[in-house]
């Protein structure tokens, strides 16, 4: 995402932007606050607050605790100023995902559609997303991009999935699915797409008191029918110089191990996607964790194996980057529960840290990616209201 400079923007365009984005970011503020942390003189902030009001794009919404003195008005940014959409797709289903301008989930459908390289398909998908949108009862003006997330790497610019073997397609274009919906879209591969929702409150700009942010780094590991993650790095997500960063399924934790679906021996994808624990129970993932909560002995053994495989993983994660690692995906949504066996397990292999404070559990489950890929488009509705300015 662009990130806003300062440079060659009018000082008052300037003021007006960084106190968007900081109501953007904070939820919900004051004037008091935003002052403070952007060193901004009160008139100023008033004079600021209230054209962003009167533009339609920041509300007033209730009050603070008082302290003393008269209750602070709490700012945020108006939910129907802009909303952005998040399209997932998969072998078999594609997964919609309506966020507001406050990055507030508002709507969601999960439809069963089996992938296909074919005209038809392209020409389904933009119905279906045109068919989300009209039945969320948001006018098509107010949408301000669609984001397609991908399993597979991509090529941004060109809008192409490049090479995908869960779908087993090579170099195919989605603008013949994105410019029939005659709004802006983008593509993103849907590790890196999870890794934006998942990570949203965990690595971002930290305000200080003197306006400066400082930047906080995170690995996310995607944990669905295959295994992938996303790199965040001082706040950017590294992609690498192929578009291949962060293919952690294919790291090598057995060797000689597993035959991996991409002929190598021994890959984490092998051992620790949700396949594994589906294939493995004969069930569905609700249905294996419903087995492992009644104490079936098989369904423990399995998940007892799946939790060590996965604790190797974590830790040679751990050694390498140094930072919050962040369990999502399919089996990521689940974990909450078991993180106690988890660190038990991660400690024996790792005697450098003395607990697993660094790891967080995902919390969109199947929406992750598809919440992550609207999220494309969130920012860029601050800019409607803010002519001239790149967020």
């Amino acid at each position: 995402m662009k990130r806003y400079s300062g440079k060659g923007t009018e000082p008052k365009l300037s003021n007006r932007i960084r106190i968007a984005r900081f109501i953007s970011r904070s939820g919900s503020t004051s004037k008091t606050e935003i002052a403070s942390c952007l060193n901004l003189s009160m008139p100023t902030t008033l004079q600021n607050v209230r054209e962003l009001t009167e533009a339609g794009l920041v509300e007033e919404e209730g009050e603070y605790e008082s302290t003393g003195g008269r209750r602070a008005k709490a700012l945020s940014i108006r939910r129907d100023a802009g909303y952005a959409v998040g399209v997932d797709l998969t072998s078999n289903h594609i997964t919609m995902v309506m966020a507001n301008a406050r990055k507030e989930i508002m709507a969601s459908e999960r439809v069963r559609t089996p992938f296909e390289d074919s005209t038809s398909y392209y020409e389904c998908l933009s119905e279906q997303v045109s068919g989300f949108i009209s039945r969320a009862g948001v006018e098509r003006e107010k949408i301000a991009g669609v984001g397609f997330s991908l399993p597979g790497i991509v090529d941004r610019d060109q809008k192409l999935l490049l090479y995908s073997h869960v779908l087993r397609v090579r170099n195919v274009t989605f603008r013949q699915a994105g410019d029939r919906l005659g709004v802006p879209y983008d593509v993103i591969n849907d590790a890196s797409s999870a890794a934006f929702a998942e990570l949203g409150s965990i690595v971002q700009k930290e305000r200080t008191g003197n306006g400066e942010e400082e930047n906080q780094n995170a690995v996310y590991l995607s944990l669905s029918n295959t295994v992938g993650g996303a790199i965040c790095y001082g706040g950017r997500m590294y992609e690498g110089e192929n578009f291949k960063s962060a293919e952690f399924g294919h790291m090598v934790i057995a060797k000689d191990g597993k035959r991996c679906y991409c002929g190598k021996k021994g890959c984490m994808d092998a051992y620790c996607s949700a396949l594994v624990l589906q294939n493995d129970a004969g069930s569905s993932l609700e249905e294996f964790f419903d087995r492992v909560r009644q104490g079936e002995d098989s369904a423990r053994k399995v998940w007892d194996r799946y939790l060590d495989d996965l604790a190797v993983s974590v830790t040679n994660l751990r050694m390498i980057f140094d930072c919050r690692i962040v369990l999502g995906g399919y089996v990521g949504g689940y974990l909450d529960e078991f993180m106690p066996d988890l660190s038990r397990k991660i400690m024996k292999y790792n005697n450098y840290d003395v607990d697993t404070s660094y790891l967080y559990t995902g919390r969109y489950k199947y929406n992750a990616s598809a919440y992550g890929a609207a999220l494309l488009f969130t920012d860029s509705i601050l800019t409607k209201y803010l002519p001239g300015a790149i967020i």
